[in-house]
């Protein structure tokens, strides 16, 4: 809450009237749910030497007024574990490896110290020479990420820029070339702007790359190295990298980028959140569509659909419009202008159901997720562990239903049953016979 509220006693704060910007600019973001509460009994696992303290409210994070005064109109009152740790280890300037659950909160968490520091420690703007550097595997995540660093920067004189494919390169090249602070890319089109040398390195002060497990399933381990390698790199920049589970890769490209950095788990690295209540169905490939039009005549509001193919996306998103249900579809053949549009309408609450393929299954932060259904199952565990991780975010409940085909799931069969029971969920009998 706003300070003066007894997690902030001896302090008063009395918030402006909200400007039209304001209003639109703190609209998005989740709430915290009925549960939120219970983080404070996740483990917490940090390693690494002379690890500064975590902190219990962002009010004693050494945060700037201004940094403060969004984080209260955001309606963030009590930081969540990821923040709680990573916000000093930023701050006192170490590197910083994180491991976190999807929905726990990892973007303000780098995002509040980095835009601290700047405002605190203010360099000269170079056109084509961002001081931070965040690199995100999806264009809708980029895109959220930019939406938070706007309002965790709001009234300050901090410019954000955002390069992302699939748009015009000139008019994000306009954007870019007027001077950023802060730039927030997809790998492919930061290059594109860095072998053209109109995006070089000299002043970067802070380099994040998020989602680092999910760039490297995207093939963008290659990019990753290029960019910070890169002949421009600044040598003493930070480097923070976040990723919700830790392979053998994500392990090798922390000793080889990071330096005396600090290590950071929360909760059990790739496991599911509990606040999600899960529920198997065997069903073969001929059942689904039946099944699917029975769980969403019960309730279709704010459900995403997970299928395999982009042809399949859509094809079950006309499916369903005709079985009145509207239904739109984001996949990886859609124009960026067609994603953005959807993800608007189910937003907005006029396409009661989204239709997505994996592109849409990490980093997308949507308010009123009720229900994430598998109707095709993924095959690594971790792809369902992201999917199902779209709700149940910040302590909400939420709710994830999967369908399994025996003859074509089994594979993923025994690390089910291993997450199930790690989130304390019903296993049924038929998965543990697979």
């Amino acid at each position: 809450g706003p300070l003066g509220s007894p997690e902030f006693p001896g302090e008063f704060y009395i918030p402006p009237e909200p400007s039209n910007d304001a209003i639109e600019i703190f609209s998005s973001g989740i709430a915290s749910g009925i549960h939120f509460s219970k983080y404070n009994n996740i483990p917490v696992k940090v390693t690494g030497s002379d690890v500064p303290q975590p902190i219990q409210h962002f009010t004693s994070a050494d945060l700037r007024d201004i940094i403060i005064d969004n984080v209260n109109k955001s309606g963030y009152k009590i930081p969540t574990p990821i923040q709680k740790c990573s916000i000093p280890v930023i701050s006192s300037g170490r590197d910083l490896m994180a491991c976190a659950q999807t929905g726990s909160g990892k973007t303000a968490a780098f995002l509040l110290p980095i835009l601290s520091k700047l405002l605190e420690d203010p360099h000269e703007l170079e056109l084509g020479r961002p001081q931070v550097v965040i690199v995100s595997p999806t264009r809708e995540l980029a895109i959220q990420i930019f939406n938070e660093a706007r309002k965790f920067a709001f009234e300050s004189y901090l410019k954000i820029g955002i390069v992302y494919g699939g748009t015009s390169f000139r008019h994000q090249n306009e954007c870019i070339t007027r001077g950023c602070h802060v730039v927030i890319a997809t790998p492919g089109r930061l290059l594109d702007f860095v072998d053209r040398t109109f995006i070089t390195f000299e002043d970067t002060r802070f380099v994040v790359l998020d989602e680092a497990d999910r760039m490297l399933d995207m093939g963008f381990s290659e990019d990753m190295r290029r960019i910070m390698t890169h002949v421009t790199m600044r040598p003493e920049h930070q480097t923070l990298m976040f990723s919700a589970t830790f392979p053998e890769e994500i392990q090798r490209m922390a000793g080889e980028f990071l330096k005396n950095y600090v290590f950071v788990a929360i909760g059990i690295v790739g496991g599911a959140c509990s606040d999600v209540k899960q529920t198997i169905y065997e069903v073969n490939k001929y059942a689904k569509r039946s099944k699917l039009i029975e769980i969403l005549s019960e309730q279709a509001d704010g459900t995403i659909v997970f299928v395999e193919t982009k042809r399949g996306a859509d094809f079950l998103a006309s499916f369903l419009s005709e079985k009145e249900f509207p239904t739109t579809s984001i996949h990886g053949d859609r124009l960026q202008s067609q994603r953005e549009q959807a993800l608007r309408d189910f937003k907005n609450g006029s396409m009661k159901v989204l239709i997505a393929t994996s592109v849409a299954s990490r980093g997308l932060d949507i308010k009123n997720i009720k229900h994430v259904i598998n109707y095709d199952m993924p095959s690594k565990i971790d792809d369902y562990v992201h999917r199902i991780g779209r709700t149940g975010r910040v302590g909400n409940n939420g709710r994830a239903t999967s369908f399994f085909d025996p003859e074509k799931d089994r594979a993923i069969a025994a690390d089910l049953v291993k997450i199930l029971e790690g989130s304390g969920q019903t296993v049924p009998d038929f998965l543990r016979t697979c």
